[in-house]
Parts: structure tokens; sequence; C-alpha cells
């Protein structure tokens, strides 16, 4: 055992707790209503005695008549069985007794005199009575008073109501075991489409991700659940493709280096050679780890920038000063193509100022390796109510429609001819988008007609 307990059996109990609950309730005030009218029943017949007993001693006149009011009260009693009467004199002498009526003078007395005419119990052996005393006046010269007590035997009360509280106990139990077969049908049949969810997401595999549940299917109460689930599903099914991708990209990019430095290692071994020859394997190999290093940099800030591991330290970014600074470095490299850098505008945000140069570098490396001799690449910066714009325009090598959304695609080279050239990794883009949206922006290119344009979208200051 685990220690852990079904939801169908908790439920079970619960169902079998509150039927019995309420029947045990709903029997005691049956039983309580019973009882009640039992004594109701009983205190009729008791004050009505009473009464007659009154009546009758205060027609008495003289000790002559007290003492032949055992007569009378003998005939009042004929036909009510289980009904005793006693009429206590003074000094607790009792003056009449019916057969059965053997109470103690003394509790009888103080009933009457403590509490009278309420009703009290009295047992005899095994018999059990109902019964009330009172003093009551007599019609003797001087209001002589007199202990009357009249009492009913219970017994039929007592085993009708027994016999009751037995046959609650057997209902109570036979509708305790029903009801929790009952529940326990009714909690396995609710919970079947949990199980059904169940049996679903069990068929889910690394080769079946995109496996869905039926929200429409599914109950209102478990409709949520099983759009959460959709929606983890969604996210473990992106995060695979991810990490698939990754993981292809990487062996596809480092396949060819480690090739050529493996061939390269192998010629170099196969016999001597000078020491300048030796020196030049040795400085082509030491730029293709270069290149394999920066390349498992970037894909390292790149797998940290998709799981949110990149937290920028922020400081006042002047944008024009930042653009400045990168035609100043690429400079050299624009006046060998004839390229004029222009800038207009300009801007304040809140970045992490060597990790917004290098995405903004980036752009720039692209539009001067990519733009046409003789023609300009020109940098727009503008601030609007919460957000500042920056485009970076440039004439030449146009990217088509289809590539558009796959530039920033890890890897990814419009001119698939450069794929093994000595220009960049590949992951450039990557890793400018993945900067910009680490900084809370955005990033879209447009290439229409040969111009290209990139646009950046930054919250300002």
């Amino acid at each position: 055992m685990n220690g852990r307990t079904s939801i169908t059996r908790r439920l079970t109990l619960l169902f079998v707790i509150a039927s019995s609950a309420v029947l045990l309730a709903l029997g005691f005030v049956i039983a309580s209503s019973v009882e009640q009218h039992f004594e109701d029943l009983d205190m009729e017949v008791l004050v009505g005695k009473m009464e007659l007993t009154r009546h009758a001693l205060e027609m008495l006149k003289s000790q002559d008549d007290l003492n032949g009011l055992s007569q009378q009260l003998d005939h009042s009693l004929i036909g009510h069985h289980g009904l005793e009467v006693m009429v206590i004199g003074a000094n607790h002498a009792v003056i009449f007794a019916t057969p059965n009526a053997n109470f103690a003078p003394d509790l009888v007395t103080a009933s009457a005199t403590q509490t009278p005419h309420r009703p009290m119990l009295w047992t005899l052996g095994e018999q059990t009575y109902r019964g009330i005393a009172a003093e009551l006046p007599t019609g003797i010269n001087g209001g002589k008073k007199v202990v009357v007590a009249v009492a009913t035997d219970i017994a039929h009360h007592q085993a009708f109501m027994h016999s009751f509280l037995q046959t609650l106990w057997v209902f109570v139990a036979g509708a305790a075991a029903l009801t929790g077969f009952l529940g326990w049908a009714a909690a396995r049949r609710g919970l079947a489409p949990l199980r059904a969810m169940r049996e679903q997401t069990q068929t889910v595999t690394a080769q079946q991700l995109s496996y869905r549940l039926a929200v429409e299917s599914a109950p209102v109460e478990l409709a949520e659940l099983a759009q959460s689930l959709n929606e983890m599903l969604a996210r473990l099914e992106e995060a695979f493709h991810r990490l698939s991708d990754f993981s292809s990209d990487i062996a596809h990019e480092l396949r060819t280096p480690v090739s050529n430095l493996m061939t390269q290692t192998q010629v170099a071994l196969s016999r001597p050679r000078e020491a300048d020859a030796y020196r030049g394997i040795l400085e082509s190999n030491a730029e293709e780890f270069e290149r394999m290093a920066r390349m498992i940099s970037d894909m390292l800030l790149l797998a940290k920038a998709e799981y949110g591991l990149v937290v920028p330290s922020r400081e006042t970014v002047h944008l024009a000063t930042e653009v400045l600074a990168l035609f100043e470095y690429y400079d050299a490299v624009a006046d060998d193509k004839g390229l004029q850098l222009t800038l207009d505008g300009d801007g304040k945000v809140t970045a992490d100022r060597l990790m917004l140069r290098r995405a903004l570098g980036n752009l720039l490396s692209n539009a001067v390796r990519h733009s046409t001799a003789n023609s300009a690449v020109h940098v727009r910066i503008s601030t609007g109510p919460d957000v500042v714009s920056i485009a970076m325009e440039n004439t030449g090598d146009g990217i088509a429609q289809d590539y558009l959304e796959r530039v920033f695609d890890r890897f990814f080279r419009v001119d698939p001819s450069r794929q093994r050239s000595s220009e960049g990794t590949g992951l450039g883009l990557a890793i400018t988008k993945s900067i910009i949206v680490a900084h809370g922006g955005t990033i879209s290119v447009a290439s229409i007609d040969g111009v290209t344009t990139f646009t950046i979208i930054l919250p300002c200051v």
C-alpha cells in the first residue's frame, strides 16, 4: 500500500456517511415526535382522571365520606386497564390505592409538593409508569388536602419504541449499504471521463506529441483540465522540436569542420613535413577551431535566451551614439564597397549596452555585406509615446518572400552557396532576435524590389 486513497473510495465513504447521518437525524426526529405524542396521549388520560378525582374529593363533606371514597373511585376506573390511582392522607397514610399502585408514599408526596401536575416516570419492578401527582382539597370543613397520584403503564409504548428503533437501525444499515453501492457506481461513472483521459494521454509518446485531447467531449468540470493538458502537450511538442532542431543544427554545422580538421590532421601525419608546412596546417586548424568556438558560444546564448535565462543588465542607452560607434567600426569595410552610412533621428532606451550593440552590429554587418556597391545603408530612429523604432535599410541582395519568416532561424542562409563560407556561423539574426525579445521588444523584416529593411521596436525610457 502506498498510503493513497482513491477518489471513488472517498466519494463512496462520503455518500455513506452523509446518507446515514440524514437517516439517523430523521429517525431521531420521528422517534422524538412519537415519544412526545405518546406522552401527550398519556397526559390527556392522566389529567382527565386527576380532574375526576378532584371532583370526587370536592363532593366529600365528612370523614365518613372520605372513607367511602374507595368505592366511588373503583367504579370510575372500570375499563381503564393499566391506570393506577393513589390517594395519600395525613402522615403519608394511604387512603386509597388501586391493586398495582404500590408507589412509595414519600416519593409521591415529594413529587406533589415540588413538581405538581408534571409528568414523572416511576418504576415498579420491571414496569414503568408515567404519572402526575398533586395536592387536592376536599369538601370537608377546613379544606383538608390530600395527595393524589395518577399513573398509567407505558410498557406498550416502550415496546413500540424498542421495535421502532430496531427497525430504524436495520433500515439505516441497509440504506447505508445501498447508498454506498449507488455512490460507488455513481463515482465510477462520474470519473469515467477522467479514466478515458488517462488512457488517451498514455498514447502520447515522443513520436506522437501532436495528439490532443477532445475538449468538446469532456465534461464541463474536466474541460479546463483537458485544455491545460493540451496546452502542456503543445509546449512539450514545441520544446521537443526545438531540441531536435538544435541537435540537428549542431550536428550539421559541426560535421564539416570536424571532418576537415580530421582530414587535414591525417594528411599532415601521413608523411614527414617541414616546420612551415606544419605551421600552415595548425594555423588553418586554429581558424576552424575559432569558428567552432564562436558557434558554440552563440548556440549557448540562444539556448539561454529560449528558456528566459538571459537577464540584461539595464542602463540608459542613447541609440544614436551606439549606431555612430558601429559606423566607425564598419567604416573601412563600407569604404571598400563605396557604401554611404547615414543616420537620422535619436532615441533613448533602457537596455544592456553590450547586448544591444551586438544586435545592431549583426544587422549592420549583414547590411554592409549584402549591399550593392556604391549604395547606402540608412538607419532611422524615431521615438513614439511608448516605444522607439530603429529601421535599418540597405539596397542589394533582396530576400524572397518565402524566406522572410525564416531569416531569424538558426543556421538559415538565404543563399545556400554561403553555407560553408567564412562569413559567419548563420546565427547572427537568431541572436539579434533573442536579444531584442529579452529586452521586451520585437524585430521584423521586409524586402521589396531589392530594398531590405529590418525594424526593431523597443520600449522607450
